[in-house]
C-alpha cells in the first residue's frame, strides 16, 4: 500500500469483527496477530478475491482459500497453519463481511419432498460454533495422549488424498484394463487411504507421555499408532473424532411449511457454492 495515495480513504474497511473458537491458541508463532480485545477485523472480498475462489485448480489445492483468508483477515499472515477448528468461523466472517448476514438456502422436506428456500442468519450460525476441548487428555494404561487441532494445510492435504483415491476406486470398474490390474489398483488406493487415516490421527496427537518420557516426535507417535493394540488405537481415534464433531457446523432445525414435519438440514461451507450464491 502506498503511504501517499490520496484514495486510501476509499479502500475497504472492516465490516465485521469475529472471535475465533480457538481463542488464538494453537497458532504457530508469526501466524496470527491477535488484537488486544480478541476480535479479528474482517474485510469484504475484493474483485480479485472473487476471481481467485472461482479458479478450480486453486480451490482444489487450497490456494484459493488461503489467498482469500489472508486478504480479508489481515491479522492472519499464514492461513495454511490455521487450526482447523477456526476455518468455518473465518469463512462465515468473510461471507458476512462481503455479502451480508442473510443467506438463502434451498431445502427439501424428507417426508413430503416439498422444496422451498429459507433465509439463514449467518450471525447466529457464527455464534453457535463451539470450541472443542483440546486440553483434555486420554489415558490408556501407562500411556497418556495429548491432542492438538490439525492445521488447514493438514486438512486440505488429507481431503485431496481421500478425494483422489475414492475417485480412482469409482472409475476402475469401467476401466478397460485386466481384472487383476483393477484389483491391484483398488488395493493400492485403499492402502493409501489407510495410511492417510493413520497420518491424520498422528497430526492430531501433540504428545504421548509414558512413565519415563514425554514423546513429541511425530515419527515415533506414527510408529506407535501403526503397531499399538487396537484398543489403544480405537480409544485415541474415537476421542479425535469426537473433537472434530464438536467443532463442526450443526444442522439447521427446520419445519416444513407444507406438512409441518420437523427435520434437520445439513449446513456446510463448500467454498464454491457458499460464496458463488451471493455474487
Amino acid at each position: 500500500m502506498l503511504a501517499n495515495n490520496p484514495l486510501q480513504q476509499y479502500f475497504r474497511q472492516p465490516s465485521i469483527y469475529i472471535r475465533l473458537p480457538s481463542g488464538g491458541k494453537h497458532y504457530a508463532a508469526g501466524t496470527l496477530t491477535m488484537p488486544v480485545n480478541g476480535e479479528l477485523p474482517v474485510l469484504p472480498m475484493t474483485a480479485v478475491d472473487e476471481i481467485t475462489y472461482r479458479t478450480p485448480d486453486a480451490l482444489f489445492n487450497g490456494a484459493a482459500m488461503v489467498a482469500v483468508i489472508q486478504s480479508c483477515v489481515p491479522s492472519i499472515t499464514d492461513a495454511w497453519n490455521i487450526p482447523a477448528m477456526d476455518v468455518d468461523s473465518i469463512l462465515l466472517g468473510i461471507r458476512v463481511a462481503s455479502y451480508g448476514h442473510e443467506m438463502e438456502l434451498g431445502t427439501r422436506c424428507p417426508k413430503c419432498q416439498h422444496e422451498h428456500d429459507i433465509s439463514v442468519d449467518l450471525r447466529r450460525v457464527l455464534d453457535g460454533l463451539k470450541p472443542p476441548d483440546y486440553d483434555k487428555s486420554v489415558h490408556h494404561g501407562d500411556l497418556e495422549f495429548y491432542f492438538r487441532p490439525m492445521t488447514y494445510q493438514n486438512l486440505n492435504a488429507n481431503n485431496q488424498t481421500q478425494f483422489e483415491q475414492q475417485k480412482l476406486i469409482a472409475m476402475l470398474p469401467d476401466a478397460d484394463v485386466p481384472e487383476a490390474d483393477k484389483i491391484t489398483a483398488i488395493s493400492d488406493a485403499l492402502r493409501r487411504i489407510t495410511v492417510m487415516t493413520v497420518d491424520a490421527l498422528c497430526q492430531s496427537i501433540a504428545a504421548v507421555r509414558t512413565p519415563t518420557a514425554l514423546v513429541t516426535e511425530t515419527e515415533f507417535i506414527r510408529e506407535l499408532m501403526q503397531n499399538c493394540d487396537r484398543k489403544i488405537f480405537n480409544s485415541v481415534r474415537d476421542h479425535i473424532i469426537a473433537l472434530k464433531n464438536q467443532a463442526e457446523l450443526q444442522p439447521l432445525a427446520l419445519t416444513c411449511p407444507e406438512c409441518k414435519n420437523a427435520y434437520d438440514q445439513s449446513f456446510t461451507l463448500d467454498m464454491t457454492s457458499f460464496f458463488a450464491a451471493a455474487s
